[in-house]
């Protein structure tokens, strides 16, 4: 199963400048409970903002697949895979897979994906970066769950 999983205000704003515009502890505690010891993909943009995040610590992840156009990437990682087919490696995945991002990552994992994520982060916030999808009406709200801060909703692909 492939999962997408991200965090947008009521405007669809994702990122600030390769960051999170926002600091909500409840929703990084939700991702982590969702992601950690996962099978992840993300872009190389996302990855090197994540081990800013990380700086004397592994991601909390099993494997990262890592999307990248730059052929002379090198990270030095034992659980990082370099990706350069996005689409040869969505069409053959068999395990669970969470897309963590960034933007273009999001946009090209979109049609493969079979289940959401997306904490809807109240209110409106400064930022640059927006998700590029805003129609998901090929997928079905399956879990609602409302705090003070956050809109918890789960989707899942209608077949």
């Amino acid at each position: 199963m492939i999962s997408m999983i991200w965090a947008m205000d009521e405007d669809h704003l994702i990122g600030k400048d390769d960051k999170i515009p926002w600091h909500i502890k409840e929703d990084l505690l939700y991702y982590k409970s969702k992601t950690a010891g996962q099978d992840v993909l993300m872009g190389d943009v996302t990855y090197f903002s994540l081990k800013g995040y990380y700086k004397n610590r592994p991601l909390p992840y099993k494997t990262i697949y890592l999307a990248t156009l730059d052929k002379n990437l090198k990270v030095e990682d034992d659980n990082v895979v370099i990706i350069y087919d996005i689409f040869e490696f969505l069409k053959n995945v068999d395990f669970d897979l969470f897309v963590v991002g960034g933007r273009t990552i999001y946009k090209l994992a979109y049609e493969y994906a079979d289940r959401l994520y997306i904490s809807l982060i109240k209110g409106h916030h400064e930022g640059n970066v927006y998700f590029p999808i805003t129609d998901f009406s090929d997928f079905e709200l399956k879990s609602n769950n409302e705090t003070e801060l956050v809109n918890y909703q789960i989707y899942e692909r209608v077949k």
